[in-house]
């Protein structure tokens, strides 16, 4: 008999019947509602507590359709994991815990001749007291429950046949098809594949290192589910840090008497004055004049040159200057704009396109629109909505077509320099902005329609009016 993939609720949760007939899952005090359904449904859905299997509810039965669309609802909201298991076997040999929200166990068709290996980007590591398979291009990650099926997957550092496999356990042929159906599983070709950088994916993917795209996806929102933000998870076990150093002992040379005065240029004003701003006027919105002079400032291409090819024996490459800092001068950063609230700017998502000191409407639903809106406000922790959401995109194959091993860390650097000349420049201009510490990759890539390793979000800045703060007499 083939093993069973059954869906199990996550975290400790039960479905719970309301007293307005709807369906919540609780844990404690936080409940989820689902939503309207029958008595049976909820009676069948109470084996997810165990495990459901998938096949159970894959008929055209009302009843069928019915928990097929409660248990959907559960994993849209990632309060679902799914186990995989021997006939009538009680141990969990592989447990599946999405990373996105609408990822579904699938099974990519292999065949006894097919020539498999495992991505570059796949890694087994220990998790506690767990081993977990896992790579960043991938929808879910695997906790592996049985060694024999870790040694086999150790063996896939190598490309082999599927015939040639350990399978006495009749789970791993379904276990390969789910992993492959991931990407931690490549199916090579015969005759040229090795396995290998040139293998796998496109030429983007290609240029990168495995260590940048695990950090990339692992320190974003929309391709992890790994609490994101400020958890502080080990407050305690280990006390903060103080604010500042505590001094080295050695000689002391006080610099007070050397600098002078309190600054009085404007440079040093402007530093002093630098800030967050997190509440935004709204009856007194920023306007279109305002942000175009905001990114010529900031942002826009101030002239276009090439490399001497001549020089050390590199490639001629095309550069660019621009107002801030960049790494090799490679200014792979991109402006993308959601407008909430512009005097003489529609409401949308908008390209800046630096080189034509332009913007360029992309079509965008309302409701992306607002998801994004409402991720910044509470990663701000904000009473309201920014006024302009300026999303800082990556074209990442830019800066690792030249750099090795420190692409993505130079591509953190620049963000940084941005972001100070984002907080001058409004400063300077009167207006607020804060720069936001979390991304959603899986968002954008679905408003943009661009894959996640092509180009996607490494940073974020809120723009808009400052609310004057009320004076009380």
């Amino acid at each position: 008999m083939a093993p069973a993939i059954a869906a199990r609720l996550s975290h400790g949760f039960s479905l719970q019947l309301q007293s307005d007939g709807s369906i919540a899952a609780s844990l404690g005090d936080y409940s989820v509602n689902l939503g309207r359904f029958s008595e049976p449904a909820l009676n069948r859905a109470q084996d997810l507590v165990t495990g459901l299997p998938l096949e159970s509810f894959a008929g055209r039965s009302v009843l069928a359709r019915e928990v097929d669309a409660l248990v959907r609802r559960l994993a849209r909201h990632g309060l679902l994991e799914y186990r995989l298991s021997a006939p009538r076997g009680r141990q969990d040999l592989v447990v599946i815990e999405p990373q996105l929200a609408d990822y579904w166990p699938q099974r990519a068709k292999l065949g006894n001749r097919d020539l498999v290996v495992l991505s570059r980007f796949a890694y087994l590591r220990r998790r506690g007291s767990e081993m977990v398979l896992e790579s960043p291009r991938a929808g879910a990650l695997f906790r592996i429950g049985d060694p024999a099926i870790a040694a086999t997957l150790a063996a896939l550092s190598q490309p082999r046949k599927i015939s040639t496999l350990d399978r006495a356990a009749s789970s791993m042929l379904h276990l390969l098809e789910l992993l492959l159906d991931c990407r931690i599983l490549l199916k090579l070709d015969a005759k040229d594949g090795h396995g290998l950088r040139l293998d796998e994916g496109d030429g983007h993917l290609v240029l990168w290192d495995f260590h940048d795209l695990v950090f990339h996806t692992r320190s974003t929102e929309g391709r992890q589910a790994n609490p994101v933000g400020a958890a502080y998870t080990y407050a305690g076990v280990v006390p903060p840090l103080p604010a500042v150093r505590p001094s080295w002992p050695g000689r002391r040379i006080d610099l007070r008497k050397f600098s002078g005065p309190e600054p009085n240029c404007p440079f040093a004003t402007l530093l002093r004055e630098r800030h967050s701003t997190r509440d935004f006027d709204d009856h007194n919105p920023i306007t279109l004049g305002e942000l175009a002079q905001f990114l010529e400032t900031t942002a826009r291409v101030l002239s276009e040159w090439k490399s001497d090819p001549h020089v050390d024996g590199a490639p001629e490459v095309a550069y660019s200057t621009r107002p801030y800092p960049s790494a090799g001068s490679a200014y792979e950063l991109e402006l993308y704009l959601t407008v909430i609230n512009c005097e003489g700017l529609a409401r949308g998502l908008y390209h800046y396109d630096a080189g034509s000191h332009a913007l360029v409407a992309i079509n965008a639903s309302p409701e992306q629109l607002q998801a994004q809106a409402m991720a910044a406000q509470f990663a701000m922790d904000a009473p309201g909505q920014p006024q302009i959401l300026i999303t800082i995109a990556a074209r990442f194959g830019r800066i690792s077509w030249k750099y090795s091993a420190i692409a993505y860390s130079l591509i953190l650097k620049d963000v940084g320099t941005l972001l100070q000349t984002f907080y001058l420049a409004a400063t300077d201009m009167g207006l607020g902005g804060c720069a936001i510490g979390t991304t959603n990759i899986d968002l954008f890539a679905k408003i943009t329609e661009l894959e996640f390793h092509v180009e996607g979000p490494v940073g974020q800045f809120a723009l808009g009016r400052g609310r004057t703060p009320l004076v009380s007499s």
